[in-house]
């Protein structure tokens, strides 16, 4: 779901961030925050930006067809219901 590489980066980018006091612990911490990251994004519900795209695709082809079928169905109702 999430690129391996992105997550690495953020981690690694975390750890950059610390005070020079902690380099000692540098590398620990960079593979409990790539841990914590991995399984703090892998518990979201999220989708890739290719798949959004795609869903909304669907969504406004599908959105399209269903204003096609409401005016056909429309003046179906017209040709066949008694006008009053």
């Amino acid at each position: 779901m999430f690129d391996p590489k992105a997550i690495e980066d953020l981690a690694k980018r975390l750890s950059d961030s610390l005070p020079t006091g902690l380099t000692a612990i540098k590398e620990d911490l960079e593979k409990n925050f790539h841990a914590v990251l991995q399984s703090g994004l892998g518990a979201l519900d999220l989708v890739t930006r290719e798949e959004f795209e795609v869903q909304k695709a669907v969504l406004a082809k599908t959105r399209s067809k269903l204003e096609d079928l409401e005016k056909r169905v429309a003046e179906i109702e017209q040709q066949v219901l008694p006008k009053e």
